[in-house]
């Protein structure tokens, strides 16, 4: 077992399908102690449990029936909230002994639509058994009877289990590989040294840099529908909308999702385009952790900058009145971005002076302690 990829997630190796199907004999060994000598029904929940209630039955060497109902509660990689009832419940179950198969009971919200759907018949009694019980995050009032493992909080697929209906089909079960998930926006005026600490902290943290304007130029070099329209946008001296740039990162993000993270530079620029963010990461179920701002000494700066200008030959490095417009920019759109942030707990200012293994180790503290 190794690392797998649906979609735009990663998955990493959880359960073998050995130790699945001995789960499943167990989950069928309690039940069998318990009803061997009657005929009860079996009700499977689907889709999940699909394969659960296959090897199940393989495992059940008594006289039973098996139905199924179908109810959903989940999109990607989050449950909705609302429970649909899609399949329901099977005829002739009065006077039966029924015991729900499920593949998994995280919340308790699909089996509090079952008990409602069982409330209303008059069946002998209904029990509840699942293979997968994330015991930790149940917050159901109804006790689980039989449960095969219980496992952590974590997004699992396979062996019935899907994301956005991939990955069902495997014979084992595979956890998301985004433990150390760690998402920064960084910042720093021009020559603070972004683009060197980002290289570093990419490195340390198994991160993505994702410069905007290398985002911008890759595209539009490459001729890529996104570059195409940004530039139409450019040619005509417009700014490029949000909408656009977001696509661009959106992109990027996808194309890297063995990545641990992403260090956002160059994005967000104002309030609207960090409102922006945090939706499309919310939609991705990932978060920024933390914006992290260099901070240094304008004269400092001023110097580096000039000193970098020699080199560079860059002719906004030699002019300090250039250098200084730059500055009362940055400050002029990054307060309202830092009082953002700082509304989200999030921001963190970190002291831009001193040789670069310094300031790595200060990010690396802020960082850490995430």
């Amino acid at each position: 077992m190794g690392l797998i990829k649906l979609q735009d997630k990663t998955f990493k190796p959880f359960l073998s399908e050995e130790q699945i199907l001995a789960a499943v004999k167990s989950v069928a060994d309690k039940i069998a102690a318990d009803y061997k000598d009657q005929n009860p029904i079996f009700v499977g929940v689907l889709n999940g449990s699909f394969m659960f209630v296959s090897d199940f039955l393989k495992a059940y060497d008594f006289p039973c029936e098996v139905s199924f109902v179908k109810l959903s509660s989940y999109q990607g990689l989050t449950s909705t909230g609302i429970v649909e009832t899609l399949l329901d419940l099977p005829e002739n179950i009065e006077g039966r002994s029924v015991i729900i198969l499920e593949d998994i009971i995280d919340t308790g919200r699909t089996l509090k639509e079952l008990i409602h759907l069982f409330s209303r018949t008059n069946v002998k009694e209904f029990k509840i058994a699942t293979l997968f019980y994330k015991s930790s995050v149940y917050r159901g009032e109804y006790p689980i009877d039989y449960f095969g493992l219980d496992i952590p909080d974590k997004f699992i697929v396979g062996y019935g289990l899907d994301y956005n209906e991939q990955g069902r089909n495997l014979k084992e079960v595979y956890q998301l590989n985004q433990t150390t998930m760690i998402n920064l926006v960084l910042f720093g005026k021009p020559g603070a040294g972004k683009g060197t600490q980002a290289e570093f902290l990419k490195e340390k943290y198994n991160l993505k840099h994702i410069s905007t304007g290398d985002v911008f130029r890759f595209n539009i070099k490459n001729g890529t529908e996104l570059g195409t329209l940004a530039k139409s946008y450019i040619d005509k001296g417009e700014l490029v909308p949000d909408e656009v740039t977001i696509n661009m990162l959106q992109a990027e993000v996808e194309k890297n999702p063995e990545v641990a993270g992403f260090i956002f530079d160059g994005f967000p620029r104002t309030t609207a385009q960090a409102e922006a963010l945090d939706a499309f990461l919310e939609s991705k179920d990932m978060t920024i952790n933390a914006t992290v701002a260099l901070e240094a000494n304008d004269e400092v700066l001023i110097q580096r900058l000039l000193e970098r200008g020699k080199v560079s030959g860059r002719s906004d490095d030699q002019d300090e009145n250039k250098i200084r417009n730059r500055f009362d920019e940055y400050n002029l759109k990054t307060a309202p971005l830092k009082e953002f942030y700082e509304g989200q707990s999030k921001f963190y200012s970190v002291n831009g002076i001193g040789s670069i293994a310094e300031i790595t180790e200060r990010l690396a503290g802020v960082i850490d302690n995430l």
